[in-house]
Protein backbone atom coordinates (compact mmCIF):
# COMPACT_ATOMS: atom_id res chain seq x y z
CA UNK A 1 0.00 0.00 0.00
CA UNK A 2 1.11 3.28 -0.37
CA UNK A 3 2.66 5.45 2.26
CA UNK A 4 3.07 8.62 1.30
CA UNK A 5 -0.01 11.27 0.16
CA UNK A 6 0.98 11.96 -3.32
CA UNK A 7 1.59 8.36 -3.59
CA UNK A 8 -2.26 7.25 -2.04
CA UNK A 9 -3.27 10.08 -5.08
CA UNK A 10 -1.48 8.26 -7.58
CA UNK A 11 -2.63 5.22 -6.67
CA UNK A 12 -6.47 6.36 -6.97
CA UNK A 13 -5.68 8.11 -9.86
CA UNK A 14 -4.58 5.13 -11.48
CA UNK A 15 -7.63 3.24 -10.13
CA UNK A 16 -9.89 5.78 -12.26
CA UNK A 17 -7.60 5.43 -15.32
CA UNK A 18 -8.43 1.59 -15.58
CA UNK A 19 -11.96 1.52 -15.37
CA UNK A 20 -12.17 4.19 -18.45
CA UNK A 21 -9.25 2.10 -19.91
CA UNK A 22 -11.21 -0.76 -19.46
CA UNK A 23 -14.85 1.07 -20.52
CA UNK A 24 -12.45 1.70 -23.86
CA UNK A 25 -11.02 -1.40 -24.84
CA UNK A 26 -14.22 -3.46 -24.34
CA UNK A 27 -16.12 -0.95 -26.16
CA UNK A 28 -13.32 -1.25 -28.75
CA UNK A 29 -13.21 -5.46 -28.80
CA UNK A 30 -16.97 -5.92 -29.27
CA UNK A 31 -16.72 -3.70 -32.63
CA UNK A 32 -13.99 -5.77 -33.49
CA UNK A 33 -15.65 -8.95 -32.80
CA UNK A 34 -19.44 -7.39 -34.00
CA UNK A 35 -17.67 -6.42 -37.55
CA UNK A 36 -15.68 -10.14 -37.95
CA UNK A 37 -18.65 -12.14 -37.26
CA UNK A 38 -20.76 -9.85 -40.20
CA UNK A 39 -17.47 -10.43 -42.49
CA UNK A 40 -17.22 -13.94 -41.41
CA UNK A 41 -21.13 -14.50 -42.21
CA UNK A 42 -20.23 -12.55 -45.71
CA UNK A 43 -22.77 -10.07 -44.55
CA UNK A 44 -21.33 -6.50 -46.54
CA UNK A 45 -23.80 -4.64 -46.16
CA UNK A 46 -23.76 -4.62 -42.51
CA UNK A 47 -20.35 -4.83 -42.28
CA UNK A 48 -19.63 -1.50 -43.85
CA UNK A 49 -22.45 -0.15 -42.14
CA UNK A 50 -20.70 -1.49 -39.06
CA UNK A 51 -17.61 -0.33 -39.70
CA UNK A 52 -17.86 3.34 -39.12
CA UNK A 53 -18.55 2.19 -35.40
CA UNK A 54 -15.76 0.45 -35.09
CA UNK A 55 -13.37 2.83 -36.38
CA UNK A 56 -14.79 5.47 -34.38
CA UNK A 57 -14.19 2.78 -30.96
CA UNK A 58 -10.71 2.03 -32.14
CA UNK A 59 -9.93 6.06 -32.54
CA UNK A 60 -11.23 6.81 -28.99
CA UNK A 61 -9.02 3.90 -27.65
CA UNK A 62 -6.13 5.36 -28.97
CA UNK A 63 -6.98 8.72 -28.42
CA UNK A 64 -7.36 8.04 -24.62
CA UNK A 65 -4.13 6.31 -24.96
CA UNK A 66 -5.80 2.93 -23.99
CA UNK A 67 -4.04 1.42 -26.92
CA UNK A 68 -0.98 3.23 -29.51
CA UNK A 69 -2.02 5.28 -32.66
CA UNK A 70 0.05 2.83 -34.92
CA UNK A 71 -2.05 -0.25 -33.26
CA UNK A 72 -5.18 1.82 -33.72
CA UNK A 73 -4.01 2.31 -37.54
CA UNK A 74 -3.40 -1.92 -38.15
CA UNK A 75 -6.53 -2.65 -36.52
CA UNK A 76 -8.79 -0.65 -38.85
CA UNK A 77 -6.02 -1.34 -42.13
CA UNK A 78 -6.36 -5.38 -41.48
CA UNK A 79 -10.50 -5.15 -40.94
CA UNK A 80 -10.76 -3.07 -43.87
CA UNK A 81 -8.96 -5.28 -46.30
CA UNK A 82 -11.01 -8.39 -45.28
CA UNK A 83 -14.04 -6.09 -45.84
CA UNK A 84 -12.86 -5.17 -49.33
CA UNK A 85 -11.48 -8.70 -50.00
CA UNK A 86 -15.31 -9.30 -50.09
CA UNK A 87 -16.37 -6.58 -51.59
CA UNK A 88 -14.96 -8.04 -54.78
Amino acid sequence: MANTRSAKKAHRVSERRQVFNARRSKHMKDAIKKTQKLIDARDVGSAQANLAALQKAVDKAAKGGTIKKNTASRIKSRISKRLATLSK
